[in-house]
């Protein structure tokens, strides 16, 4: 059966039987050299900077940043406007906004229109990036994972309706006006990190290391995060809770994605503000909604429930 097929019929269709020996090996050899294979690079990279190319400096400012707009999209873009797990008084709305938007990944309608039609037809036609759509032997899995891990932002013709998708946002001034100054947003995403580590170090130098690390490789290292979940979490990993479609959890991902990777979960309970249920199972975004919970600046936060998730739980 090809992803063809199943994404032009209106019901889920079912898994694959995938050898674990064959084309399940095939398929997590493809995301290694995919996304592992870079970041590899990347980091080996950083020995050769050190020192000269490469400071304390600009990795805290980039880390400061990361986690910035990181928790910006996951808790924010995500998990508040995009699924309504909280509620959030008028301040921290407007700061999960501009701090989503630090990340670069496009306006907050756009971003949260885009997310909803993904779950509406998830793995299915309709979506906006499925990494199934091409078909489920290797090489289609391969063609897939680049379409579904930023190929569509550039290649598809299709249009996602924020008046059918993001209408609430639409209504809200304060998210309007967030979303006409995202281009000034990202302009003080890329250059802050500059004037801030020029002013640490009272150098030109400084100011330039800053910009590439803290701004540019930062940016870049998000926007991979974020983009595997889209393609890594909906290709390969653990489903400990039945969905309609092949999202999956993938544990070394939790960690830089703030808890999105466990990304089954998510789909098998969409609103859930926690997606790591399971033991073990670290989930930074929901620490930060606790946060904001205690805080008293979110409420209404839709927590785990015990009896639904057992209903979900895969056994055996």
């Amino acid at each position: 059966m090809t992803a063809e097929l199943t994404l032009n019929s209106t019901k889920p269709a079912p898994e694959p039987e995938l050898d674990p020996q064959g084309r399940g090996k095939a398929e997590r050899v493809t995301v290694f050299f995919f996304v592992l294979v870079p970041l590899l690079a990347l980091l080996a990279a950083v020995p050769f900077a050190w020192g000269w190319g490469l400071t304390w400096t600009d990795i805290a400012i980039g880390a400061v940043f990361y986690v910035i707009g990181g928790l910006g999209i996951t808790v924010g873009f995500h998990r508040h406007f995009t699924h309504g797990s909280f509620k959030a008084n008028r301040p921290l709305r407007i700061a999960l906004a501009l701090a989503g938007s630090l990340a670069i990944e496009g306006g907050v309608i756009k971003w949260v229109a885009d997310h909803r039609r993904h779950h509406k037809y998830s793995d299915h036609e309709g979506d906006p990036h499925s990494p199934w759509r091409f078909g489920d032997d290797w090489r289609s899995v391969a063609k897939g994972l680049f379409y579904a891990h930023m190929a569509w932002m550039f290649l598809s013709d299709e249009k996602t309706s924020p008046k059918r998708f993001a209408p609430d946002l639409l209504r809200d001034r304060d998210i309007v006006r967030i979303d006409r100054w995202f281009g000034a947003i990202v302009v003080f995403s890329l250059l802050a990190p500059a004037v801030i580590g020029g002013l640490v170090t009272m150098s030109w130098w400084g100011a330039f290391t800053a910009f590439f690390w803290g701004g540019l490789v930062r940016v870049a290292l998000l926007h991979h995060v974020t983009w595997s979940v889209n393609s890594i979490c909906h290709t390969i990993g653990e489903e400990n809770f039945e969905v309609r479609d092949r999202s999956r959890n993938v544990w070394w991902l939790a960690i830089p994605s703030f808890g999105e990777s466990w990304h089954n979960l998510h789909h098998a309970d969409p609103t859930c503000a926690r997606h790591g249920v399971l033991k073990g199972q670290i989930d930074i975004s929901a620490r930060a909604i606790w946060v904001f919970e205690k805080l008293g600046w979110a409420s209404k936060v839709r927590w785990p429930n015990a009896e639904r998730l057992a209903a979900k739980r895969v056994t055996g």
